[in-house]
């Protein structure tokens, strides 16, 4: 797509504001790495420069780009069909977080690369691509920046955003600065949307859609061995029942705390913080509150121990257990969801058989979220307080409970499909 004078002059500006916050880049990047050590790692790929002799350029990557943990689940069953489909794929992944990273580095076989995200600025993409000459760039959900797109335009790289999303919000803030948006989503060489809505807002920035194809996280099955061990850890509370606050995020935690300590409590709470730099500090506001919080990441492979068992708080702060978590509790209340930050993917708690109680705020999982709620395997509620009284009424509810579990079950089989027809649609298979 032909780019005009103010479009130019905007991404020109742009990409010199990138180029010289190359300093705060690596500032944050060691301020992060205080707390996650993997922030540290590579820092120069961040900026295109590679010091394995040995991996020399190539022409053969076929390059997915999955920013952090939720993306990267999505790529895993992706990047799995792709496989199937042409056995000898030659992935190159990169991340732009360490949980992507992290999570990243099981999908990697001999042969493969893993490798950070280069900084939006001219110099580390150009690099980037010099360096790994990708057949094709695999965008998951959202991650569309100006200087990537332009840099893979002009070297003949085609990007294609897969399992794509775009909510309201998003759309406002791209119309804001149309003269950076519309060239990035126009530059894309296809895009395949989630929704018919998310399809008409990425319409509306100029961006290629080519399929309404579904979200990849309908087809994602939970990994068996994270299943049984929530439930042995089920087992060992002996029947003691579990309210689970999934994936939370800052300011949450107090007002489920604020709510919580309104009565005296059976349950066993479960606290979840949806990133690991923040285990530390949900553990110091509730240990604060004079709860007995036993964290997970004290058990190592172990069991919880007797003490473990009589505390008032288990906090998640472990990395890929999502699973797990979902499968130990009888019911849970979605992060993200009680602040307006569009909430998290509920489709993993419902293929877990984890019935949920959202916030007001789903605009980042709009359909899934309408699908749970038709299907009874979530109820929304206004506030943190509304929705905890609204999930212990729910959870001492056995026939409704039976319901909403069965419900739950049936979600990920009304979505799926989207793995196929996104795998095809990337290998041009009709």
């Amino acid at each position: 797509m032909a780019q005009t004078l103010r479009q130019r002059l905007a991404l020109g500006l742009y990409a010199l504001i990138t180029a010289a916050a190359r300093p705060l880049l690596v500032r944050k990047l060691r301020r992060r790495g205080r707390q996650e050590p993997l922030y540290l790692h590579a820092i120069d790929e961040r900026f295109g420069l590679y010091s394995d002799a040995t991996d020399a350029p190539s022409s053969s990557w076929f390059w997915v780009h999955a920013v952090s943990l939720g993306e990267t689940r999505a790529a895993a069953a992706l990047i799995a069909r792709l496989r199937a489909m042409q056995p000898d794929l030659r992935l190159l992944l990169t991340h732009g977080t360490a949980t992507g990273r992290e999570a990243g580095a099981a999908l990697l076989r001999p042969g493969d690369r893993q490798v950070w995200l280069p900084w939006d600025a001219r110099g580390p993409v150009r690099r980037f691509l010099r360096h790994f000459r990708p057949v094709v760039g695999v965008l998951m959900e959202t991650e569309v920046w100006p200087v990537l797109v332009d840099e893979c335009a002009r070297a003949g790289v085609p990007l294609r955003l897969v399992n794509a999303r775009l909510s309201d919000k998003s759309l406002r803030q791209a119309q804001r600065l149309m003269a950076l948006s519309a060239p990035a989503y126009g530059g894309l060489a296809a895009v395949y949307a989630q929704t018919g809505d998310d399809a008409q807002r990425l319409r509306a920035l100029g961006a290629p859609v080519q399929g309404v194809f579904g979200n990849l996280k309908f087809d994602i099955t939970p990994d068996a061995a994270l299943i049984a061990r929530g439930q042995a850890w089920k087992q060992a509370l002996g029947g003691r029942r579990v309210v689970l606050l999934a994936s939370s995020r800052e300011g949450e935690e107090q007002a489920w705390l604020q709510a919580w300590r309104g009565g005296t409590r059976s349950e066993l709470a479960l606290l979840v913080p949806r990133h690991p730099q923040r285990f530390d500090e949900v553990a110091a506001l509730l240990q604060a509150s004079g709860l007995r919080v036993a964290r997970r990441s004290a058990w190592g492979d172990n069991q919880p121990t007797p003490d473990d068992l009589q505390a008032d708080v288990w906090l998640g702060d472990s990395l890929g257990e999502m699973p797990a978590y979902y499968a130990l509790a009888d019911i849970g209340l979605l992060g993200g969801s009680f602040e307006p930050l569009g909430g998290q993917n509920l489709i993993e708690a419902a293929a877990c058989g984890c019935p949920m109680v959202v916030g007001p705020h789903t605009f980042n999982f709009a359909e899934a979220t309408e699908r749970a709620l038709a299907l009874g395997a979530a109820r929304q509620a206004g506030d943190m307080a509304s929705g905890l009284a609204m999930a212990l009424g729910w959870l001492h509810d056995e026939v409704a409970m039976a319901s909403a579990r069965k419900a739950a079950a049936a979600l990920p089989q009304q979505g799926a499909g989207a793995l196929e027809r996104t795998a095809r649609g990337l290998l041009g298979i009709a």
